[in-house]
This record gives structure tokens, sequence and C-alpha cells, in this order.
């Protein structure tokens, strides 16, 4: 049972300064929030919210100890499926926004400490706080924001010994800023906007002294959003007190400026503070030397298989770059993917005349598992195969004869460059993955069919399939007719989930936070792709055969969903965010080894993260089991 506990509200506030979302907040909202906060002092074993207690009626904020969450009827101790909320994490957000019970008991393990606020409070509070009402509907989302922010931070300070970034602002050409007055309209902003087709405009007072700054980002959040007319004043929308910097600062330092601010543009000031330019992202990044243009011309420029190793080391440069300029994740892997695709053309294209044999048989490349998916990480290996058309009065084996020892060439000339073979074979020197359009055709529909643990650990591969080189219109032919055929087959789609379901995320015991896992220098580590994108992947492939949605890349496939039924828009945001946060760690672990000349690994020490990245890093693993449940009431598992 709940007791009253010593209430400080001074200490509350400090308290509440050190955890998002409440670090963020205006100070007055702060006060209002702390000065509605009553501690509650919960018993080992007690439950702090209870499924059969109606409608959630109160938020808590745990201050001190551990709560665990548990599924109804479930023995905690027994089963080590417990998740643990820790210090500064608040709940029930959920069922206090849906006006619904709590699903779960959450319970006390040992002594524990909440902050607690009634409904009328929590609604007060949204609505006087902005910062507090977005993080309610996108939790998850407003963390990684915060995550993305610091890994944009340390990316730049990593590229700061590059010449681009090392010169004085004075010595860049910058824009001449669109300005307007604290009491134009709205409307004549936006025209302003339109006219001279930039993306911001800084309101300044009579001595030219920036006041405050809008963007389209504004626009979108404080106009649109809110039903503000144009013809209110500009003062009243836009964003106040803008970060500064003068001319004399380097573009290193203002790139950090916007990375730890989370904004894009920035005022350049003379020593008076009077404006004399703005400066954009864009702007600061423009003269890298690194680009995805230079990339793809010095890939399409290689005259020997050899040139194109030296290029990985690039690719890594311009993922810091992209970090650096706060790139979402999906954009990355879907640049990584490009240039891959590149390569793999490139290496095709270079290899083709050494082998007279397969002159004439028309046949495309495919690519199989995350680069089918468009979504490419820095480590990877190969899983490709191809599709060849069989004239009239040949033999599919005849022409996979010719076929062979070129593709074998192909995968070894790219093993040489950095993508290594693919340890199960599936590549297409493999003659069972060099198929002519009826053959695979034939492989697929004996998987859907037969269901057996191998076919539907292979669907989980090669189902994500795509052409990279070479005629598309048979893939996407072959696209088009598994859709038909696995779509209305409800028992191999059965099959694929419970087999989905076997790989749980690694959420830990009655002891621990984290179920950790790994031998020798890897030990007591979690696998990011295993045990955490591969269960996104997983459920949204299910649900695209499903529904006959022909996209590869995971997002599209829950947009898809989206679309086609009752799964809630919040549910799959919430899978996007996580599925994008465990990426964005995968890849940052992977940048981090590269940089220290270590093997590339998905395995990641929860203990060596910040208490920001482990609370984000549970979150996510959390809505992993919270689509893995949605997935299992799906098919009745």
């Amino acid at each position: 049972m709940a007791v009253a506990a010593d209430a400080d509200a001074d200490a509350i506030r400090d308290f509440l300064k050190k955890h998002p979302p409440f670090d963020r907040m205006d100070p007055q909202d702060l006060d209002f929030l702390a000065a509605r906060l009553r501690p509650l002092r919960f018993a080992d074993g007690d439950a702090v919210t209870d499924p059969h207690a109606g409608p959630a009626e109160w938020l808590y904020i745990l201050r001190e100890g551990r709560i665990v969450g548990e599924a109804q009827g479930e023995d905690e101790r027994l089963s080590g499926n417990a998740w643990e909320l820790v210090p500064g994490e608040c709940f029930p957000i959920g069922a206090l926004l849906d006006g619904r019970p709590v699903r779960n008991v959450q319970r006390a393990h040992g002594e524990a400490v909440c902050l607690a606020m009634d409904r009328a409070g929590f609604e007060a509070l949204r609505e006087r706080s902005r910062v507090f009402e977005e993080f309610c509907q996108h939790r998850l989302g407003g963390l990684v924001e915060q995550a993305q922010r610091q890994v944009q931070a340390d990316a730049v300070r990593d590229l700061g010994g590059d010449t681009s970034l090392n010169i004085a602002l004075k010595e860049k050409t910058l824009r001449e800023p669109l300005t307007c007055a604290p009491e134009a309209p709205i409307r004549q902003a936006l025209e302003g906007i339109s006219r001279e087709k930039v993306g911001s405009i800084v309101v300044v007072d009579g001595d030219r002294r920036p006041l405050g700054i809008f963007t389209m980002k504004d626009l979108m959040n404080r106009v649109a959003l809110r039903d503000v007319p144009l013809e209110a004043e500009i003062a009243s929308v836009m964003s106040r007190d803008p970060v500064v910097v003068t001319g004399s600062a380097f573009a290193f330092e203002a790139a950090m400026l916007m990375a730890h601010n989370g904004i894009h543009h920035l005022c350049v000031v003379d020593d008076d503070g009077r404006l004399e330019g703005v400066i954009s992202e864009r702007d600061l990044f423009s003269l890298q030397r690194v680009g995805l243009v230079n990339l793809t011309k010095t890939v399409g420029r290689a005259t020997k298989v050899s040139h194109l190793a030296t290029i990985a080391t690039d690719i890594h440069q311009l993922v810091s770059q992209m970090m650096a300029q706060g790139v979402k994740v999906g954009q990355i892997t879907q640049m990584i993917t490009l240039l891959n695709d590149q390569i793999v053309a490139r290496v095709l294209d270079l290899t083709l005349p050494e082998h007279p044999e397969v002159e004439g048989v028309d046949f495309a490349w495919l690519a199989f598992g995350s680069q089918g998916r468009h979504e490419q990480t820095l480590n990877t290996d190969q899983d490709n195969g191809i599709l060849f058309t069989v004239p009239p009065g040949e033999s599919a084996d005849a022409i996979r004869k010719r076929l062979l020892q070129f593709a074998d060439r192909v995968n070894r000339a790219l093993d040489e460059i950095g993508f290594t073979l693919c340890p199960a074979e599936i590549m297409a020197r493999n003659p069972e993955s060099c198929l002519s359009f009826d053959e695979w055709k034939g492989r697929f529909a004996r998987w859907i069919d037969q269901g057996t643990p191998e076919h539907l650990l292979k669907a989980s591969i090669f189902f994500d399939f795509r052409a990279v080189w070479g005629p598309e219109g048979g893939a996407r032919d072959l696209r088009a007719w598994l859709m038909e055929k696995a779509a209305p087959n409800s028992r191999f789609q059965r099959q694929m989930a419970e087999n989905a379901l076997r790989n749980t995320p690694p959420l830990g015991g009655f002891f621990r936070d984290f179920r950790l896992s790994g031998q020798g220098e890897q030990s007591n580590t979690v696998d990011l792709k295993l045990n955490g994108v591969a269960i996104f992947i997983d459920a949204a492939r299910i649900w695209a055969l499903a529904r006959k949605a022909p996209a590869t890349a995971t997002v599209d496939r829950f947009e898809a969903v989206a679309a086609s039924d009752s799964i809630s828009r919040n549910d799959l945001a919430a899978w996007t965010d996580a599925y994008d946060y465990i990426r964005m760690l995968r890849m940052r672990v992977n940048q981090e080894q590269a940089a220290a000349g270590q093997p590339l690994s998905n395995r990641i020490a929860p203990d060596a993260l910040n208490d920001l990245d482990r609370r984000i890093l549970k979150e996510a693993f959390r809505e992993a089991r919270r689509l893995q449940a949605r997935l299992a009431q799906d098919y009745q598992l």
C-alpha cells in the first residue's frame, strides 16, 4: 500500500531537471508540475498500477528504487520476462491519454518512491506545456530526437579537423537574410519566404538585432496545427531568442551549436549584435570533400575492381557527415544501399567482358536481405542471386551452367572489395540461387505450401528481393506473383509469425533490465540485429505479405499496414521510432568500431551506454515486445 513520503518542492524540481522531458520544459511549467506532485512510497511487491482498477487516474514519475512491469497472469519471478522502470521514467501515459485501464501490473521491486499527479493535473500540464504534450503524444520519438542531437554533436566533433569546417564564418559567403518587423503579419512573412525561396525569416527590431526566427517547422507546429490566422503578428509564432554567432566563429563551432540545439539555421551578427546574415546546415556542409555525388562519379569511373576497394573508407566518412547534419538513419541506410548497388553494378560491368560465355543471356542480378530492403548498414555481407530467362529451345540447366562461373567471379570480386562472402552461401554462384523465372516460382511455392523450418528461414531472407542490375521486369513480375500466392495462405503467415516470435527482445529478468548474452569479449552484451531490428523487419514482412503490399523496406511496409487496416498510426509510429533508434545505435557502434580499427559487430554492452541511450534502448525493446504481442494476437499464437 502506498504511503505519503516527505515532499520538498525544491528537491523535486532539481530531480525533474535531470530527466527528459522535464529538462526541456519552461521554468514556469516545471514549477506548475512540481507544486502538484505528491510523493508516495511503495513497499516491496506493492502494485503501483492494476489493470482491474478501472481507467488510469494518476501520472507517476519514479523518483527512487525500481518498478517492474509484468504481463497479466504472468509469474514474474519464474518467467524472467520482466521489464523495468528506473528513476526519471513516467507512466502510464498511454492509458491516461486513452482514458483506459493500464494493460500491465507495475510493481515495486524493493522500496520505491513515486511522484504522483492526478489526471486533472496531467491534462492541465498537457494544455500549458508544448514540450510535455509532444512528449506524451510521441514519447519514444521525443527521446530519439534528443539522442539524435547528441549523435549529431558527437559526429560534428569528430569532423572538426575537416578543412571545410575549420574556417571562420566571415570567410564563407553568407546569404542575405530575409527580415521583417515583429508586428508584421504571418501572411507577409510567408509571402517573403516564398518569393525569395528560402527556409526562414529573421524577426528584427529597429536596430536590426534578431528577436526571433520563423521557419517551416514553426509554420507547421505553431500556425497550421493550431489554426492560427495568417493575419496574426509574426512575433506570436516565431521562435524567440534565436541562437546567434559572430562572423569570427569557426564553421565547426556553428555546426556544434546547431547540433546541440537541434536547429538548422543560425543568425550571424556583428560585434554589436546586429544581424549580418543567416547560415544554414546545408551551407556549412556544402564544401565537404566526400559527397554522395562525388562518390557515385568515382564508382562510375572505376576501370578495375581493385579501384572500388578504397570507397569503403569514403562511405564511412560520408556517414559521419550525414550524422553531423542530423540526417535520419533511414536516409543513411538508403544512401549506403544506393552506393552499394552502384558498386555491385560496376563490378558486374567490369567482369562481364571477361566471360564471353554469358553473352546474350538475359538475366538480372538480385539482392536479398538488407540490400533488398534498401536498409544496408556498414556491417554487411553478400546475399544475392540471379533471375534469368530461358530462350526457346534451351534448358534452364544449360543457361545456369553458363552463368555460374561468371557469378563466382563476381562474388569473389565483391569479397575482395569488402562485401564478405555469405556464410550460408546465399549467393549467385550457388546453383540454388541462380534460377529461371519458373524455377523461382516453384521454389517459393514449395516454401509457402510446405512451410518447414528451413523454408521459413529462407523465406525471411529471399522474400525481400529486388533487381539491382539488369532488366527489372522479371523481378517485378515475380514480386506480383508472390503477393498473390502468399496473401490468401493464412497457414503460411501463421507459421512465419510463430517462427518470428521465437526471437524475443532482450529485456531482462527480475534482477536486471536487459537480458545479456554473448561469449568471450562479447559476453554481457545484446545483439542489436538479431534481437533488435530483426523483430520489426519480420513483423513488417508478414503483414506486408498478408496485405499484398509490394514494398520491401520495413518502414514502407509499416506505412502500407497503416493505410490498410486497424493497427493504429500511433502504434506504428512508435514501432518505427523504436526500429529507427536501434538502427541508429547499431550505426554508431559500427562507426566507433571502424574508427578504432576493430571488426564490425552487431553487439553492444548496455552498461557502456549513457543513461539516455539505456533508457531509449529499453523503451525500444518494450515497443518490440508490444509489436510481437500484436503479431501474436493477429495469428492467435
